[in-house]
């Protein structure tokens, strides 16, 4: 998928449903301050970035991708920086960023243990990480055999193995919710997810927030 189709997903009544959906979920995980100093990890073309920049954060997004990172600083929302880097490298110096966020990029990321790490390397005080969820209608739809289209080779997670992700790394606190109980963004679901989100574990986006230990910074 090109930088200018992944752009233009996002764009359409569903896609910016879904992105719109994902997106509060994670800040209402986050809880960032209000100026807040973030990272954005596997930021692709920048549609969550500038989602971001434009609630007032002061954003950086960083992505393996060089294309997609060119198309970000060509539609930068404001000020933004975005540079190519790798996840599980990041160039900066610990306590950088008041928070980090990846939104369903670490399921691509081979090292993802060593990226999380990262993340709570240079963050100074919370973690949320958008990941794909195996026990839902998506998976079902998209991940078997896989995966198809953007899905394909994807990492699913169960909760538990995500809740064991953070812990692993020495996170403290981990909460996690689920959204887009179906992802085809019409009526009936767009009711559901009002109706069952709060509760329901079984949306295609498991989001999971934890806040950063102190001895993450000396890794």
């Amino acid at each position: 998928m090109t930088p200018e189709q992944y752009d233009a997903w996002y764009n359409t009544p569903r896609g910016r449903w879904i992105g719109e959906t994902e997106y509060r979920l994670l800040i209402e995980l986050l809880r960032p301050s209000p100026n807040a100093r973030m990272l954005d990890v596997g930021c692709g073309s920048g549609w969550f970035t500038r989602r971001l920049v434009r609630d007032g954060y002061r954003v950086t997004g960083i992505d393996f991708d060089a294309a997609m990172i060119a198309y970000a600083r060509a539609h930068r929302a404001a000020v933004e920086d975005y540079l190519v880097a790798d996840a599980a490298a990041l160039p900066f110096v610990s306590r950088a960023f008041d928070c980090c966020v990846s939104v369903t990029a670490l399921c691509f990321v081979r090292e993802e243990a060593r990226a999380l790490a990262e993340m709570m390397r240079v963050a100074r005080g919370r973690v949320a990480l958008g990941l794909l969820n195996r026990r839902s209608v998506l998976y079902l739809q998209k991940g078997r055999g896989g995966g198809k289209g953007a899905y394909r080779g994807a990492r699913w997670h169960r909760a538990a193995e995500a809740r064991a992700l953070l812990r692993a790394a020495g996170a403290r606190g981990i909460e996690m919710r689920s959204a887009v109980l179906l992802a085809s963004g019409g009526t009936v679901a767009r009711t559901l997810e009002g109706l069952l989100s709060v509760c329901a574990p079984w949306g295609g986006f498991l989001a999971v927030a934890a806040a950063v230990p102190a001895a993450a910074h000396d890794r």
